[in-house]
């Protein structure tokens, strides 16, 4: 049976995962990861989002085998990684996963062209070969005037493209992403979101990207919130709730947003708008309102505003920037939604 025609139950999952940075500070050791579950299905775009110091990067460093978990497991086409030789290893992610990082990672030295062909020559696949098929990748993104440039000489998006063909080169399953459009202008982070979901779409590639951006998690047909290490809740389609904390802890940020666990939640009588009646330092009671639920803390249906914010403009296409005042033209809240 070939390669291509293995169907995957699926195609990333993790079980009780935990990472902890040992320290001799006198705060002691960082726990990054607390016991976390996921999955990834073949074709599923998934995201992980949370602020900094949540432990997103730690999370997509254990998922792709860049880094060995304290405790738990983690599995890449169904394989156990944590049980494989460092070669197997190698080997599994050569022929499965690419990684996208928020500054492209590109080597300073090489052409966009060679850049995008490396990995395939890590793999002892022929100069000519690899460089026919990066040059094909390239045109496709729309670089075949950019292919000698080096990375010095490209723009931002340029770059970030140019590390997008290079992950896509090896025609992985999957594809992780760190803050991809974290390094972009708007409107590039928008192009790049775009191509995003045509190779979801059209080559059914999956993706975990950890981010900030909403409009990053709109794109994922699903997104996980990381708080301390904790998946604290879940917003999209196809939701496991096993993936969430097991823990019964409430969690309210600086921001004073809160988040509760799925069992409590349905104690409560599912999601729904709620008044304080009572509050102390030990003590917080909630009562339930008649009025409609507050806005989720992960937005989705986004779409383009039909009115300029700054100077009442009224869009007639799909420009990304304001003819009259020059602002970019920002996402909202489908209506209805």
């Amino acid at each position: 049976m070939s390669e291509e025609s293995i169907e995957y139950q699926t195609i990333l999952s993790a079980d009780s995962l935990y990472h902890v940075y040992e320290s001799k500070s006198e705060e002691g050791n960082v726990v990054a990861l607390r016991g976390l579950h996921l999955k990834v299905l073949p074709g599923e775009a998934v995201a992980v989002v949370g602020p900094s110091g949540s432990g997103k990067s730690t999370l997509l460093k254990c998922l792709g085998g860049l880094m060995k978990p304290s405790a738990g497991s983690v599995s890449l086409a169904d394989k156990n990684m944590t049980r494989l030789t460092g070669k197997e290893l190698v080997e599994l992610r050569q022929k499965t996963v690419s990684f996208i990082f928020q500054e492209g990672n590109l080597l300073p030295h090489l052409s966009a062209i060679d850049n995008v062909a490396q990995p395939l020559r890590h793999q002892g696949i022929s100069s000519k070969i690899a460089e026919s098929e990066a040059k094909k990748l390239l045109i496709e993104l729309g670089l075949e005037s950019r292919m000698k440039g080096l990375p010095a000489m490209l723009s931002g998006g340029e770059q970030q493209r140019v590390a997008i063909a290079r992950a896509l080169i090896t025609k992985p399953k999957l594809i992780l992403a760190d803050e991809p459009t974290g390094s972009l202008d708007p409107i590039t982070s928008r192009e790049v979101l775009a191509l995003f979901k045509s190779l979801h779409k059209e080559k059914n590639v999956s993706f975990l990207i950890v981010t900030h951006s909403s409009e990053v998690a709109d794109f994922c047909d699903r997104a996980l919130e990381l708080r301390d290490g904790r998946f604290i809740a879940q917003h999209g389609q196809g939701f496991e709730v096993e993936e969430l904390a097991e823990s019964r802890e409430l969690l309210i940020d600086e921001m004073g947003m809160v988040s509760l666990p799925p069992d409590i939640l349905l104690k409560m009588g599912g999601a729904g708008r709620w008044v304080v009646d009572e509050v102390n330092s030990n003590r917080l009671i909630l009562e339930s309102s008649k009025e409609e639920m507050a806005e989720s803390l992960i937005t989705k249906n986004l779409v383009l505003a039909d009115i300029c914010p700054a100077c009442r403009y009224e869009y007639k296409d799909e420009t990304q920037l304001c003819p009259e005042c020059g602002a970019v033209r920002p996402m909202i809240v489908k209506k209805g939604e």
